[in-house]
């Protein structure tokens, strides 16, 4: 999937990952991808989560070796 930002929360914890994506999500122009990279296993749940509560669009995950990579829409 493309992305027009990349931020590697790998090594992070609950809450962390979250927290550095909304704050880079802000820096975003509406419609603009983030691929945010995380380890955690409770991301899974906590970046669609997210997404619901911002408004922003979860578009979804893909496996990446011992991580995933999620990606998110910023809202317009």
């Amino acid at each position: 999937m493309e992305f027009d930002e990349d931020l590697d929360a790998r090594g992070l914890l609950c809450p962390l990952p979250v927290l550095k994506a909304a704050k880079r999500m802000r820096t975003l122009a509406p419609g603009q991808v983030l691929r945010l990279q995380a380890d955690d296993p409770a991301a899974i749940v906590d970046v669609p989560h997210y997404c619901r509560e911002s408004g922003n669009e979860y578009l979804g995950f893909e496996e990446a070796g011992c991580a995933q990579h999620h990606f998110l829409r910023k809202a317009g």
